[in-house]
């Protein structure tokens, strides 16, 4: 379904957003891996190899924060491959106190991680887009949350050393309307914008929270990682090429 089509992945090498590597490179696409993390570069080549062969994908490091430095991946991008068909991002950068608790979180800290995360994300959509009118054409899929759509259920997170912390949902929540704002305000211009809002993912959450958070779902409970890859294959093709401005959720009926 991407046969092609050249596609940078921001946040790449993230619990998702390596899932979404892979399945570009599944589905016959070129996946550029941007991503500040190059140490964990090195440890899922091999993995990749086992797809296909090192012309599917490549890495970018990149910093979310740093118009120029996405500019510098475009142009690489561009004068490489000659187009970039889409953008996909997935990053969520934060500082060190990210995760505390409500009362706990300073002002400075909220803002700090609400400039990382949206004001990343805002700046991506900015400057792809400006790319994307000279091209004449652009694609971009944001990665939010069902806590962006509902309010968090803190009953599950009870007996447990983690919760949901009041800068995701601001984030999350922030999202929706953003990608919905981009994909209006280049109505006529052959450019999309959506985003994917996933329930939760496992990853080796205990017991405990397993087992609650599966009362709310409809059947599975916590995803898998890769259980928005195809969500995001349909979103990427041109099978979707009407679909735009919306959040499509994904989450086993947990936010009904």
């Amino acid at each position: 379904m991407l046969k092609n089509k050249v596609i940078v992945v921001i946040g790449g090498l993230g619990l998702i957003g390596f899932e979404f590597v892979k399945s570009i490179i599944k589905n016959h696409g070129i996946a550029i891996i941007a991503d500040i993390n190059y140490k964990k570069y090195n440890f899922i080549i091999d993995e990749l190899n086992a797809i296909s062969d090192s012309t599917s994908y490549e890495f970018y490091k990149l910093n979310l924060s740093s118009a120029g430095n996405i500019s510098n991946c475009i142009e690489y991008v561009t004068s490489k491959y000659n187009k970039i068909d889409a953008l996909v991002n997935t990053a969520y950068p934060k500082n060190k106190d990210y995760g505390k608790d409500f009362f706990d979180v300073t002002l400075d800290s909220f803002n700090e991680n609400i400039n990382l995360n949206l004001g990343g994300y805002f700046l991506a959509m900015q400057i792809f887009c400006k790319y994307f009118l000279i091209q004449g054409y652009g694609n971009i899929i944001n990665v939010g949350s069902i806590y962006g759509s509902v309010n968090p259920k803190f009953e599950i997170y009870k007996k447990t050393k983690f919760t949901v912390p009041i800068e995701y949902t601001a984030v999350k929540s922030a999202l929706i309307h953003i990608t919905k704002y981009v994909a209006k305000y280049f109505s006529g211009k052959n450019i999309r914008v959506n985003l994917i809002s996933p329930g939760g993912v496992f990853d080796d959450q205990p017991n405990i929270f397993v087992t609650k958070y599966r009362k709310n779902c409809l059947n599975k409970g916590l995803l898998d990682k890769s259980d928005m890859s195809g969500t995001l294959i349909f979103l990427l093709s041109d099978d979707s090429k009407y679909i735009n401005g919306q959040n499509i959720i994904v989450d086993d009926g947990f936010s009904l």
